[in-house]
C-alpha cells in the first residue's frame, strides 16, 4: 500500500512545505488566546490562579527534592534564549544550505522577532514580581517593577524547539518533532518552578504565549518569501558588482576583424620553391614568392654516388688483418685446397 508521500510527485517532496492558517489552526489559535486572556484577568483579579501559585511556593519544591536540584540547574539551560537559538540556528543553517533556500533561518528570525515582541511587551507591562521577591502573602505581585509574567524561558522553549517541527518536511517528522518539543517546553516549565524562579501562572502563561506565535507563523509566510527574493535579489547584484570591477585581461590586437568574410587568397595553397641549380649553387638567402627568407638549400648527392652502407658481395664488414680465402698456415700449407 502506498502512503502518503509516495503519492507526491518527486519534485513536489523536494520542495519546502509552507503551512496554511487552516480552519483547524485557527480554531487552535483562537482557543489559545482565550485561555492566555483567561490567565491574565485570573492573576490581575487575584483569583485561584493566584491562590495556586502561593500553594506551590509555600510548598518549595527545590527543598523536597535536592538530590535533582544540580540536574535541573542545567536542563534549564535548554530554555535559555541564548544557548539554544545558537545551536537552532546552526542546524538550520546546514538545512538552509543543503535545500537551498533561506526560508528555515527567516521563520526562525521571524519566530523570535515575535516572541520578543509579544513577550517582552507582557513581561514590562505586568511587571509582576517573582517568588523569592514576593512582598505580600496571596498578593500577585503584579505593576510593582518586575519581568518573569511570562515565563521567558519557556515561551522560549516552545518556540525555539517547536520551529523545528514547524519546518518538517513529512507528517510522521512532524509529529515525532512536536513530542520532542513539547517534552522539553513542559520540563523547562516545570524547572522554573522547581527551582522558584516563577509562579506556575507564569509558566501556564509562558506556554500559551509561544503556541500563539508558532500558531500564527504561516500569516507570515508570505513576508518571508518576499524577504527571500529580495535578499537573493541583492546578493546577486553584489556577484555581478564584483564581477563587473574585476580586472580583465587586455585584449590582443588582431590584423584581421573578427567576423571578416575570407578572401581568396586564404585558399589558395601556398607556393613551393623551385628545386633548380641556382638555388644549390648559391649560397645567399633564398626566397620564394611570398617574401619569407628562408636558410640556403644543401645540394641533393646523386644515388650513385652514396657509399653503401655494407660491401658488395659480403655481409661482413671489411677488415684490414683478415687473409683471403685459401691462405692457410702452419706446416700444412700448401697441401689440400688452395
Amino acid at each position: 500500500m502506498r502512503t502518503n508521500d509516495e503519492l507526491v510527485p518527486a519534485e513536489e517532496r523536494s520542495q519546502p512545505v509552507r503551512p496554511r492558517m487552516t480552519r483547524t489552526r485557527l480554531g487552535i489559535f483562537v482557543a489559545t488566546s482565550v485561555v492566555y486572556v483567561a490567565i491574565v484577568v485570573g492573576v490581575l483579579t487575584t483569583s485561584w490562579p493566584v491562590r495556586f501559585d502561593w500553594q506551590v511556593m509555600l510548598f518549595r519544591p527545590y527543598k523536597q527534592w535536592p538530590e535533582i536540584h544540580t540536574f535541573l540547574d542545567y536542563f534549564v539551560v535548554l530554555g535559555q534564549r541564548g544557548p539554544t537559538a545558537v545551536a537552532v540556528a546552526a542546524w538550520l543553517g546546514w538545512c538552509t544550505y543543503r535545500q537551498k533556500t533561506l526560508r528555515p533561518l527567516l521563520v526562525l528570525g521571524t519566530s523570535l522577532l515575535l516572541l520578543n515582541a509579544t513577550v517582552g511587551a507582557a513581561k514590562i507591562g505586568m511587571g509582576r514580581l517573582g517568588p523569592h521577591y514576593a512582598t505580600a502573602v496571596g498578593s500577585n505581585e503584579m505593576f510593582a517593577g518586575g519581568d518573569i509574567f511570562p515565563s521567558g524561558h519557556t515561551a522560549n522553549a516552545v518556540v525555539t524547539w517547536g520551529v523545528l517541527a514547524y519546518l518538517a518536511t513529512t507528517p510522521r517528522t512532524r509529529r515525532i518533532s512536536s513530542v520532542c518539543a513539547a517534552m522539553l517546553a513542559l520540563g523547562v516549565g516545570m524547572t522554573t518552578v522547581y527551582l522558584g524562579t516563577h509562579w506556575m501562572s507564569d509558566v501556564t502563561l509562558g506556554w500559551t504565549a509561544g503556541l500563539l506565535v508558532l500558531l500564527a507563523l504561516p500569516w507570515f509566510e508570505p513576508l518571508m518569501a518576499r524577504t527571500e527574493a529580495w535578499l537573493l535579489g541583492v546578493w546577486l547584484r553584489l556577484r555581478s558588482g564584483r564581477l563587473l570591477t574585476a580586472p580583465f585581461p587586455a585584449p590582443v590586437a588582431a590584423s584581421v576583424p573578427l567576423g571578416a568574410p575570407r578572401t581568396p587568397a586564404d585558399d589558395e595553397l601556398p607556393v613551393r620553391e623551385p628545386v633548380g641549380a641556382g638555388s644549390r649553387s648559391g649560397g645567399g638567402t633564398a626566397r620564394v614568392a611570398d617574401g619569407r627568407a628562408h636558410p640556403p638549400l644543401r645540394p641533393h648527392a646523386v644515388r650513385s654516388e652514396r657509399s653503401p652502407v655494407t660491401p658488395a658481395g659480403s655481409r661482413r664488414p671489411p677488415h684490414a688483418d683478415r687473409m683471403p680465402r685459401g691462405t692457410s698456415f702452419g706446416p700444412s700449407a700448401g697441401r689440400g685446397r688452395a
